[in-house]
């Protein structure tokens, strides 16, 4: 270890130093957080709103879990969020491949007038009642496809694929493939995209966690409360105050009333770990094709 620092000249030493300091100072900026609010949902009420907890839990509970989950529409809202991100995803991805990769092909009669095409409505769009009269129309309102179709493909993903599928794919194995007889279909099948792999998990990610998150498509065309997604719902427990039903409300007796109050408190924080959570798991599962992605149009040495 000494050998390896002494070859280092000092500007190298000071890049390193500063670099080592920024990079734990942007870890601390995220995970501080993330562990105070773990530490307050494991933490007694009491201790929680006089301010006691720090980055460990004091007074170990877990009755603001248990009230979480004793909530039946938690676990609707469960159930239609992971439909609707496993669904939604899919169609994202059958609609972004192809056409990033028929925008990467050079060969594509009319390319730069379908991606100005494209990018316009990056830009610009039809605005929120349009939209809304359009899905009215369509047949869609209070449907899972409110959710899935309006969302179906992101512009700015199609350009990140776009550009993967130009500079990571030789277009020398393109000619390839057509030369012993491979159909463009075949070819995006079968050899594109076992190659674009990293790029498709970072697609992946991408959308499944627009799609976990969202909850304004679902204010604005769905109705029906069975089909509403779990960022409804706790929408609705943290800023409409519906917690008289989640937590029992029904006590005259002022010292249980003041104990649900301060059970309140901690049961803010689990929510946010109960629907950060499965986020976390798929991003630590999918880091490493996440950091390859992240290297698309790096200069290769």
């Amino acid at each position: 270890m000494n050998r390896f620092f002494s070859r280092k000249s000092k500007d190298d030493l000071v890049v390193d130093s500063v670099a080592v300091c920024v990079t734990l100072i942007i870890f601390a900026l995220v995970a501080l957080p993330l562990i105070y609010v773990i530490s307050s949902s494991l933490s007694d009420p009491t201790e929680v709103l006089t301010g006691r907890v720090t980055f460990y839990p004091r007074n170990f509970t877990l009755d603001g879990y248990k009230r979480i989950f004793e909530y039946d529409p938690i676990w609707i809202g469960y159930r239609n969020t992971i439909i609707y991100t496993v669904l939604g995803t899919t169609v994202n991805l059958l609609v972004t491949l192809p056409c990033a990769y028929a925008l990467s092909r050079r060969d594509l009669l009319g390319r730069g007038f379908f991606t100005f095409l494209f990018t316009f409505t990056m830009f610009f769009n039809g605005g929120l009642i349009p939209t809304y009269l359009l899905i009215k129309q369509l047949g869609m309102l209070n449907t899972i496809w409110a959710m899935v179709l309006p969302p179906a493909c992101s512009m700015w993903n199609v350009i990140i694929a776009r550009t993967y599928f130009q500079t990571s794919i030789p277009d020398e194995l393109r000619e390839a493939a057509v030369m012993d007889g491979c159909s463009n279909t075949r070819l995006f099948l079968s050899i594109i995209l076992p190659l674009a792999k990293p790029i498709v998990m970072v697609l992946a990610l991408f959308y499944s966690v627009g799609h976990w998150n969202t909850f304004f498509n679902a204010l604005i065309y769905l109705s029906d409360t069975n089909k509403m997604p779990l960022q409804i719902f706790l929408r609705n427990i943290l800023l409409l105050d519906q917690m008289v039903d989640l937590l029992g409300m029904d006590s005259e007796s002022s010292a249980y009333l003041m104990f649900l109050i301060r059970l309140k408190e901690s049961m803010k924080y689990g929510i946010i770990v109960v629907s950060t959570l499965p986020l976390l798991i798929l991003s630590v599962v999918m880091q490493k094709f996440f950091v390859k992605g992240l290297m698309i149009g790096a200069v290769k040495g």
